[in-house]
């Protein structure tokens, strides 16, 4: 049986359909951005949700033309969707134009699902500690090769940043100064946690993070990151490296840098701040990149459906 998971994140929206046998039939991302411009006032604009249909539409005629039963389209909804306020409209609204039922599921489930997606792409050994970059939500799971120690979904998303602190660019530093008082107040239960498990390894999955990755690979190799490996090392000299030329260039000179793209361009400034935050108090010593994310954690329980 194909089936079709689709994730409606903040920013963007994931179409991923495979057979019976987990073979991927077709795979795509597309700027759906519904967080935009109300994301932090708690509602999803009139354009949020013009976009986030039109968008939707467009998946559901790949997943019509590869004929899946509507009982196989398996869409979750995250951050921008659970804290709008007009939930019931925007749900509403997708279904009557394409026929989608959304699950909007907690912060919680959120991360449950992406250490599902994550563990199957990294071998887990020690404590790590994961992070999935959202455009809503930021999530973070600690976890070993037993499980998971603990985990939390936090409202402090890319999108949610860049409304808050990115009203220039380049990002001056005084934002980025204010940025950290931020995620000082934000991430106290994080610290608590960190504490307490002391991980050292960190594990980013989001597309914040494959960008990262692939910057590295078109510096090191010349070409994208090979599309048959799921895991990757990632030196912690180079993050060091590109974020601090990040927050020298303006849009377009971000554009220029080879691996970059348009999707990532803006949001990318604010995460490379939160991940150095996670670095310099946090003790952390390593960092791995996972392609797999909630798709992969949500294709994994539909297996035992």
């Amino acid at each position: 049986m194909k089936r079709a998971i689709i994730d409606l994140g903040t920013n963007t929206f994931h179409l991923l359909i495979v057979d019976q046998q987990n073979n991927i039939l077709f795979k795509t991302s597309k700027a759906a951005k519904i967080g935009m411009g109300g994301i932090n006032q708690g509602i999803i604009t009139e354009g949020g949700i013009e976009r986030g249909v039109a968008v939707l539409t467009e998946f559901k005629e790949k997943i019509s033309e590869l004929e899946i039963d509507d009982n196989q389209i398996f869409a979750f909804g995250t951050s921008a969707l659970r804290s709008a306020s007009n939930q019931a409209e925007v749900l509403k609204a997708i279904e009557n134009a394409t026929g989608i039922k959304v699950q909007v599921i907690s912060g919680d489930r959120e991360a449950e699902l992406i250490y599902k997606g994550v563990s199957q792409a990294v071998d887990i050994k020690g404590n790590n500690l994961i992070v999935d970059i959202g455009g809503g939500s930021v999530e973070f799971i600690i976890c070993n090769e037993d499980g998971v120690l603990w985990k939390k979904s936090l409202e402090i998303g890319g999108q949610r940043m860049m409304e808050l602190f990115m009203d220039k660019d380049p990002l001056p530093y005084t934002s980025v100064n204010k940025l950290d008082d931020y995620l000082r107040e934000k991430l106290l239960p994080l610290a608590n946690a960190c504490h307490q498990y002391s991980p050292t390894i960190m594990v980013g999955s989001s597309g914040s993070y494959d960008t990262l990755n692939n910057i590295y690979y078109f510096k090191k190799t010349g070409e994208a990151t090979p599309i048959d490996q799921v895991g990757f090392d990632y030196p912690m000299e180079e993050f060091i490296d590109i974020y601090e030329k990040l927050l020298t260039l303006n849009r377009d000179e971000r554009m220029a840098i080879p691996g970059m793209i348009e999707l990532r361009v803006e949001m990318i400034v604010v995460a490379v701040c939160l991940i150095r935050y996670l670095i310099q108090n946090f003790g952390i010593k390593t960092i791995k990149i996972s392609k797999y994310a909630m798709k992969e954690g949500i294709l994994k329980e539909t297996n035992a459906l």
